[in-house]
C-alpha cells in the first residue's frame, strides 16, 4: 500500500505570535520576582524562623519550576513558524539559563552562607527583570504579521 504524505497549512494570527514571543520573558519575571521581593525583608529584617523558611522557599521553588517548564516552552516556541517568535524565545532563554548558570559555580564557594545565596539571587533578579521588561516592550512595539505554518496530515 502506498503512503501519501500530505501537508496542510494553518493560520496563526499576529496576536498569537506576539503572545508566544512574550511567554518566555514573562516566565522569567514570574520565576525571579518573588525572590527579589523577599530578599530585602530576609536580609534587613528579622523574620521568625518559620517565615524565613517560607520566604526562602518562595525564592528557590519558582526558578526551579520555571527551569523545568521553560524547557517545554522553549521547545515549542523556538520552532514556531514565525521566526521572530523563535528569536525572542531564544534570547530570553539565553538570559535565564545564563544567569542561573552563573549561580551554580559562584555559589560553590558560598557553602552554608545563605545570605550570599540570597544576595546572588537578588542580583540575578535585578538583571533579569529589567531586561525581560525591556524585551516585552520591544515585542509589543514590533509590527507582527499573521503567519501560516505547514504540517503533515
Amino acid at each position: 500500500m502506498e503512503s501519501q504524505n500530505s501537508t496542510s497549512s494553518y493560520f496563526i494570527s499576529a496576536d498569537s505570535c506576539r503572545r508566544m514571543a512574550r511567554l518566555f520573558n514573562i516566565g522569567n519575571i514570574i520565576a525571579v520576582a518573588p525572590g527579589l521581593i523577599m530578599a530585602p525583608w530576609i536580609l534587613l529584617g528579622e523574620p521568625p524562623a518559620m517565615t524565613l523558611i517560607f520566604m526562602f522557599i518562595l525564592m528557590v521553588v519558582p526558578p526551579i519550576l520555571w527551569f523545568g517548564v521553560s524547557i517545554a516552552v522553549y521547545t515549542i516556541a523556538r520552532h514556531h513558524p514565525n521566526e521572530r517568535v523563535g528569536h525572542y524565545t531564544q534570547q530570553a532563554a539565553y538570559r535565564f539559563y545564563g544567569a542561573f548558570g552563573i549561580v551554580i559555580p559562584v555559589g560553590t564557594f558560598y557553602g552554608t552562607q545563605w545570605q550570599l545565596w540570597i544576595i546572588t539571587g537578588g542580583i540575578v533578579a535585578l538583571i533579569l527583570i529589567p531586561w525581560s521588561l525591556w524585551e516585552l516592550y520591544r515585542i509589543q512595539q514590533e509590527p507582527w504579521q499573521d503567519t501560516y505554518g505547514e504540517g503533515e496530515n
